[in-house]
């Protein structure tokens, strides 16, 4: 069993800040890499941040140089630092977590809820 619980979204101006953060429970699995997706109203998902268990980051490009994301192993938390956010990041923001059992011969894929990070003018 494996649960992620995002927290951290909000009502943010242009400009401003958010962090968001995902605690992950996540049983028998070990947790292999952990990422931040979004989706806004009539758009596709899209990844914007992935970092794997080894450290390996990739950003979407447009959130290159205003976005970090970071992990804390011993507390399977994902982070994810947004500075100057623009309007076309608001979205609902979806934490993601590659698990594998310690076998290895399983893996899965599990998503949070979601939280609203909404940006206005």
């Amino acid at each position: 069993q494996v649960q992620l619980a995002e927290s951290g979204g909000g009502l943010v101006q242009a400009g401003g800040s958010l962090r968001l953060s995902c605690a992950a429970s996540v049983s028998i699995f070990r947790i292999d890499a952990m990422g931040w997706y979004r989706q806004a109203p009539g758009k596709q998902r899209e990844s914007v941040a992935r970092i794997t268990s080894g450290g390996s980051i990739n950003y979407l490009d447009s959130v290159k140089g205003r976005f970090t994301i970071s992990r804390d192993n011993a507390k399977n938390t994902v982070y994810l630092q947004m500075n100057s956010l623009r309007s076309e990041d608001k979205g609902v923001y979806y934490c993601n977590a590659d698990v594998v059992l310690p076998c290895r011969w399983y893996s899965d894929t599990y998503w949070g809820q979601g939280t609203q990070v909404t940006v206005s003018p």
